[in-house]
């Protein structure tokens, strides 16, 4: 009689099982930080979404998003791409309060700009 994980596994071969099961012990990738460094991402103020009021991280994204080089769009389109960046990398580890934050610094980023809320 076969074990249940000898049932499960047959028609593999060992080969097949060791490669599929070291590809799910490989170190996560960050690739998100990869985006930041190596893309025509605009250069943005260090730890700039670590601070604590919404209209600091509108400016500092508005400043940031006119003075800087690396960008293909708008400075506008620049800006609310890197803090929507930010928070959808975070997702659910975010905190509410924070992610409250950000989103209010979503509106002050459109008021900045001159665009309607």
């Amino acid at each position: 009689m076969t074990t249940p994980t000898a049932r499960s596994h047959r028609g593999t071969s060992a080969r097949h099982r060791r490669r599929r099961n070291a590809s799910r012990a490989a170190p996560a990738k960050r690739w998100s930080h990869k985006v930041n460094e190596r893309s025509d991402a605009m250069d943005i103020e260090h730890d700039i979404f670590k601070k604590g009021n919404a209209g600091e991280i509108a400016q500092s994204l508005k400043r940031s998003s006119t003075a800087s080089r690396r960008r293909k769009g708008t400075p506008f389109q620049s800006a609310m791409s890197m803090l929507n960046f930010y928070i959808n990398r975070a997702g659910r580890n975010l905190p509410k309060e924070r992610r409250d934050t950000l989103q209010s610094a979503k509106r002050e980023l459109r008021a900045a700009f001159g665009r309607k809320p």
